[in-house]
């Protein structure tokens, strides 16, 4: 099972569950009309391997999501607050970092992608400061373009993939 944070209006999440149909997804997203557009495109493409929960991501972590049971986190462009004053509200965080690593099953990924340079050293910084959490020299890119990142390329952001594993115990 791999858990999408973030769906946003759900392109990315739809094609991955298409390419990947001996997967379970679950999507997270608080945005009602990307949930209604994701849950659109799950019809319209037969989907049987994603299913959407309205709710905050690491609530949804915390409270419906047993120990070791992911195989995968994606979290695609998260919400960069940019404003120093508002670095307190991004996602990645130690305590985030801690409940996605309790989270996932040994071996199991981490994969986040921003198209801010100081997010994805943060990123960088707070997963790798993590003991279960392992980086993976050789960044790779194994998804599909998202329209946050088409935007971010249209401003000349450079995009960074970052992955790490769940350290086998």
């Amino acid at each position: 099972m791999v858990l999408e944070i973030g769906s946003g209006m759900g392109e990315t999440t739809a094609e991955i569950a298409q390419q990947n149909p001996a997967i379970d997804f679950i999507a997270i997203e608080v945005h009602g009309p990307g949930i209604g557009s994701l849950l659109k495109k799950i019809d319209a493409l037969k989907l049987k391997n994603l299913r959407v929960i309205r709710h905050d991501a690491a609530a949804v972590l915390e409270d419906m999501i047993p120990d070791g049971l992911l195989a995968g986190i994606h979290l695609f462009f998260p919400d960069p607050w940019p404003k120093k004053r508002h670095h307190k509200r991004r996602l990645v965080q130690p305590a985030f970092a801690a409940l996605a690593a309790r989270k996932l099953a040994p071996g199991g990924y981490l994969h986040a992608a921003t198209d801010w340079p100081e997010y994805a050293a943060q990123i960088d910084e707070v997963f790798s400061l993590n003991s279960f959490l392992e980086k993976e020299l050789q960044e790779r890119r194994s998804r599909p373009i998202t329209k946050f990142e088409r935007r971010g390329i249209g401003l000349g952001h450079p995009v960074r993939d970052l992955l790490f594993l769940r350290r086998q115990e």
